[in-house]
């Protein structure tokens, strides 16, 4: 089911995803609205799931993780799917998507240097082919849906 968005929603959107933290007020005084009409249009538009949540971004590499790369997997025969039920428990898998095409999965992973990387692969490699792609500096993160400037 797709749910309508009018264009208070798309600008309460927008300014969410900039900044999950902005009070209703705040919004409300940039778009023309109250910040109980803000609240009562983000609790419907959490209710029909179109705001699957709020997140806190992390520096990886303040963390400790200096090295992120994007790995495909494709996998041996009869290995995908022991693989789809195991990925979710590799710390270093930030984003996993399985895909069409000559490899079945995609992952973004952090790591802590190229130790990490090596050993992170000896793992991968049991269930199929890897290539990995180390991820120089980011272009583009996060990109608000809807990125109409306001």
């Amino acid at each position: 089911m797709k749910a309508k968005i009018d264009e208070l929603n798309w600008k309460i959107l927008h300014f969410l995803q900039e900044n999950a933290r902005e009070s209703y007020a705040t919004i409300g005084r940039k778009i023309g609205l109250t910040a109980p009409a803000v609240a009562e249009r983000v609790k419907k538009m959490e209710d029909l799931g179109i705001i699957e949540g709020y997140n806190a971004k992390v520096s990886h590499a303040l963390t400790g993780y200096q090295l992120k790369a994007i790995i495909t997997l494709r996998a041996f025969m009869g290995k995908l799917k022991p693989f789809l039920v195991v990925v979710p428990e590799f710390d270093e898998v930030v984003n996993c998507y399985r895909i069409t095409g000559n490899e079945n999965i995609v992952m973004e992973v952090v790591l802590k240097d190229q130790f990490h990387l090596e050993k992170f692969i000896d793992k991968l490699i049991q269930y199929g082919e890897t290539r990995t792609h180390i991820i120089l500096s980011n272009v583009v993160t996060n990109a608000a849906v809807g990125k109409t400037k306001f």
